[in-house]
């Protein structure tokens, strides 16, 4: 497996609200764990949201008993957003915060996948598919059949999200499960790289550029575009092993 990841500010934000975590080692648990966060709120609140909930995450799986997996995952998002929200009861300057979440890990050649709000993760096998679904507004629309995708991409309430940790007591937590095959590689991201490259082009440089170079090409894409949000990505293979080159 290889594994590469990074955030980026983007052209018009001035502080960086996404935040990421990955290992392919074991990690509690879990043989190896995924994450992007995207956070949300004021100046300083949507920079803390996304960095404190994967951080209380990290600390609910590492001191808890192992369990199911996935199970683990709902209750660790649970966690951090009860913490959150007690940050958010504590300190008026982080009211009103709240981040997505998309945890993703891989065994046994299957890959698992917890996702609340807006940021993805794709599968890109001979064509790219978008395993998570969004939740917002317009995602809503777009599934009741009253926008179209390439509608969705420009409307002008794209960015109101309909859950996410920290915004209300009860975190609800989508889940997938994905059997992978040779071949596959996986991108997760947050909506300032998925609203800034069409899928066509992010498919096209994940499958032809070496794979150590594609985080940097994707988030070069982004701001090529426009760049108007914050830049998070993680890019998995996970069967690809690393050689050493002369």
């Amino acid at each position: 497996m290889r594994v590469f990841g990074k955030t980026d500010v983007g052209l018009v934000r001035k502080v960086n609200q996404d935040f990421i975590f990955y290992s392919q080692e074991p990690v509690g648990a879990f043989p190896n764990l995924f994450i992007v966060a995207d956070g949300m709120g004021g100046h300083r609140a949507g920079d803390f949201a996304s960095r404190y909930a994967v951080e209380c995450f990290l600390k609910y799986i590492k001191s808890s008993k192992p369990d199911a997996l996935i199970r683990m995952v709902d209750e660790g998002v649970k966690y951090a957003n009860r913490k959150l929200i007690e940050k958010a009861a504590e300190d008026e300057n982080l009211k009103g915060m709240g981040t997505t979440m998309v945890v993703a890990y891989i065994e046994d050649e299957q890959l698992f996948v917890g996702n609340i709000g807006d940021s993805r993760l794709y599968l890109l096998d001979k064509e790219i598919n978008q395993v998570t679904e969004d939740h917002s507004f317009v995602a809503t629309l777009v599934r009741a059949g009253e926008l179209t995708k390439e509608e969705a991409r420009n409307h002008p309430d794209k960015n109101i999200i309909t859950r996410a940790v920290g915004a209300a007591e009860n975190a609800k937590v989508d889940f997938f499960e994905v059997d992978l095959e040779r071949g596959d590689q996986i991108l997760m991201c947050s909506d300032g790289l998925s609203n800034m490259v069409e899928d066509d082009m992010l498919y096209d440089i994940v499958k032809n550029t070496y794979i150590g170079d594609v985080v940097d090409e994707l988030i070069d894409e982004a701001k090529h575009n426009g760049g108007l949000d914050n830049i998070a990505v993680i890019v998995i293979d996970p069967f690809d092993v690393e050689v050493n080159r002369c």
